[in-house]
């Protein structure tokens, strides 16, 4: 487990209604949209990215790479209905490779039925893609689970159907996908901050479950790697040798005016927030699909995002 530092910004329900707050400042109509529209919209979001040189990668490799996150299943802002829409848009967009970042559980107070894991995984389960479907979990998918905290580790309900649905999960592990150009390793991180309401005195800070230097050991030198990590501030450790890290978790702030977040859950609020961030390697940072702590969206609609990924990219 890693520790977190004290500086860590939680996504608290207060914080978020201070964001929407700022929306409702605007006019009941601006207000009417951030919760009646836009959080059942759906758009498609595109990135090429050429891996940075110092990232191993095979020559005229391109991957095409659908990321799907927080998901949030609940009733009415993520219907099963809803989800296998998703589902169909995202078979359609002819993936090589189908991953989901993590926060399938629900994420906030205000619905009218939870969604249990065991109706979700099997519409998730008809995702398909030559290279397969992988998932990672989210800090929901631990929070939403009383038994899993107890113990303090896994199996979750969440992470226990996905894999009856035959979606591979990835925790703290990484595989091989057989390329036409040779194997391009796929490594999960586990959450990192699994387990937060079972904190305790004694605990030193540690929340999460993710083991960064363990999970990339499994990847030989010099093969090419791509990361799963639901929370993007493990970024901040990731070496150049990893092509590309796809992250979820902060929703783009879910309140986005003018390029501006004024909630982002990350100890890094103005670095890592939503979208394409290039440091020593790259980072996409998806505004996911679901509602978490407060039922509003406004300047950051749900999305499903698509990453090519290869030599003939252009960022």
């Amino acid at each position: 487990m890693r520790e977190q530092g004290r500086g860590y910004r939680l996504f608290t329900r207060r914080r978020v209604l201070q964001g929407a707050g700022l929306v409702a400042l605007s006019g009941a109509t601006t207000g009417a949209y951030a919760t009646g529209i836009e959080p059942f919209r759906q758009i498609v979001t595109r990135y090429a990215i050429r891996p940075n040189p110092a990232a191993p990668w095979p020559a005229g490799l391109s991957l095409r790479i659908v990321v799907l996150t927080d998901i949030h299943a609940c009733d009415p802002w993520m219907s099963l209905e809803r989800i296998a829409g998703i589902v169909d848009a995202t078979n359609a967009l002819g993936a090589d490779l189908v991953v989901l970042v993590g926060d399938f559980m629900v994420g906030q107070r205000y619905v009218t039925r939870v969604i249990p894991a065991a109706e979700w995984a099997p519409v998730l389960g008809r995702l398909a893609a030559p290279l397969g479907v992988y998932a990672v979990l989210g800090n929901h998918d631990w929070w939403e689970d009383p038994e899993a905290l107890r113990r303090g580790g896994g199996p979750t309900a969440a992470g226990t159907a996905l894999m009856r649905n035959g979606i591979r999960l990835l925790s703290n592990e990484a595989v091989p996908l057989a390329t036409r150009a040779g194997p391009v390793w796929l490594a999960g991180l586990e959450d990192q901050l699994a387990l937060h309401p079972v904190r305790r005195r004694g605990s030193r800070g540690r929340v999460g479950l993710d083991d960064l230097p363990a999970t990339l050991a499994a990847v030989p030198d010099g093969a090419p790697m791509i990361l799963l990590a639901h929370e993007p501030d493990i970024f901040a450790h990731v070496p150049a040798r990893v092509a590309l890290t796809l992250s979820g978790h902060t929703h783009g702030g879910q309140v986005r005016l003018f390029g501006w977040s004024p909630v982002v859950p990350s100890r890094y609020p103005r670095r890592f927030v939503y979208g394409h961030v290039r440091e020593a390697s790259d980072l996409v940072i998806s505004g996911g699909l679901g509602l978490s702590v407060a039922p509003i969206r406004f300047g950051v609609p749900p999305e499903i995002v698509v990453v090519e990924l290869g030599a003939d990219a252009t960022v």
